[in-house]
């Protein structure tokens, strides 16, 4: 399950405390470990000390929550936590949204924008403002009938039943495909969640001449934690998004988790 080992990109923004709240949430439901790191440029000393008085920041706002504290030097800060992740085997990267985006929405800058077409770990973006609940109420995977998806809903699905919440199951039929086979593909989604975890998994279609609408034809309640996975162009091991998925990520209103091609 994603959140053994959770690494929170930070920066003394609004965004990387945005990435701190949820990082730190993630960690205490899942009970893994929690690594903050900040990314400073190579031969920056005056950013390197800058890189540790930003994770003094983070340490005071993390309070009594244990934690392991890293600045990391690397010429991208994507391609910096990347690398990280690597290196101390964390299995998730939380990111914030940057400055200038519409509040309550995932923006993509140049951190996220790598990490969601290289990153080897899963990935996790917190929209602008957001402050998690104590517990995440469900755990609703995008769900469309490709081969990686199926796999990630037995990987959804053990996630759910460990946790405790409920799984569902969302697809978005935009007008452009048959809705009888949408419900059909959905239906054998369902049935796979049940055979290999057990668990029963909600279902629902979201119909909408575009993504956004479709998104918003479905409720998303406080504490809901929307799963995508990565798209079949992704190379093995690998996030990569695919057209829609990105268009899901920029109009979802809670934090999205995109898992890495063939997932384990």
């Amino acid at each position: 399950m994603i959140g053994e080992h959770v690494i929170v990109g930070y920066t003394n923004d609004p965004g990387g405390r945005d990435a701190l709240a949820l990082g730190s949430a993630i960690a205490r439901v899942t009970g893994g470990e929690l690594t903050v790191a900040t990314i400073y440029p190579p031969g920056s000393p005056g950013l390197a000390v800058e890189a540790q008085a930003n994770l003094a920041h983070a340490a005071d706002e993390l309070g009594d929550i244990q934690a392991e504290y890293m600045a990391f030097e690397s010429r991208g800060a994507g391609r910096g936590l990347s690398v990280l992740a690597s290196r101390i085997r964390a299995d998730l990267i939380v990111v914030g949204s940057p400055e200038g985006g519409q509040h309550g929405r995932i923006s993509i800058g140049s951190t996220s924008d790598h990490l969601l077409h290289l990153s080897s770990e899963a990935v996790m973006l917190a929209p602008s403002g957001y402050r998690p609940p104590p517990w995440p109420s469900r755990l609703t995977l995008a769900y469309v009938h490709r081969p990686q998806v199926d796999e990630a809903v037995e990987r959804v699905a053990q996630a759910a039943l460990r946790l405790g919440v409920p799984l569902r199951l969302v697809t978005l039929d935009l007008r452009t495909e048959d809705p009888g086979r949408l419900r059909d593909d959905l239906a054998l989604a369902v049935r796979l969640a049940w055979e290999s975890t057990g668990i029963e998994a909600e279902a629902e279609i979201g119909e909408g001449y575009d993504v956004a609408a479709a998104l918003q034809d479905v409720e998303w309640p406080d504490g809901e934690l929307l799963v995508c996975a990565a798209s079949e162009d992704a190379q093995p091991h690998r996030v990569f998004l695919g057209e829609v998925a990105m268009k899901v990520l920029r109009s979802s209103t809670c934090p999205v988790a995109v898992l890495p091609r063939g997932y384990t």
